[in-house]
Order: C-alpha cells, then structure tokens, then sequence
C-alpha cells in the first residue's frame, strides 16, 4: 500500500510539473485514484484542486465528486 501511495504520488508530481494546465492535470490525477478505489488520495486531491483553482471549471466538478464520494457507502 505504502509503495502504491508513493508511487501516485510521484505520478502526480510529474504529471502536474509536465504541463501548463495544472487545475485539469490535477483533476485527471484525481479522477484516475478514483478509478484504482484509492478513495482518501482521490479526495485529497479533489480538495486541492478545490483549494488551487476555486473558480475554475475543475473545482466545480471537483466539488460534484467530493459530494458523490461522501454519500457513497
């Protein structure tokens, strides 16, 4: 578990450094934990998206998948 942590982390680290759209790449980093059910890293990084980039168009669909992901089970 610890090695998949770090290595999502890295994953995000360089995804965010490779690009100039970092609010979408953040997003896409989260949405991608989401898929490999890494739940907590997926929430931490939608609310860094949140915390970044408030009025971006990311944070709104950040905001929609925090609010799914509390009422899931």
């Amino acid at each position: 578990m610890t090695t998949r942590l770090m290595l999502s982390a890295l994953c995000c680290v360089f995804l965010l450094s490779c690009s100039g759209d970092k609010a979408k790449e953040l997003l896409e980093t989260a949405e991608f934990e989401e898929r490999q059910t890494n739940l907590p890293h997926a929430k931490q990084l939608y609310e860094e998206v949140i915390r970044l980039y408030p009025a971006s168009k990311e944070a709104t669909t950040a905001q929609a998948r925090l609010a799914a992901l509390k009422q899931s089970p």
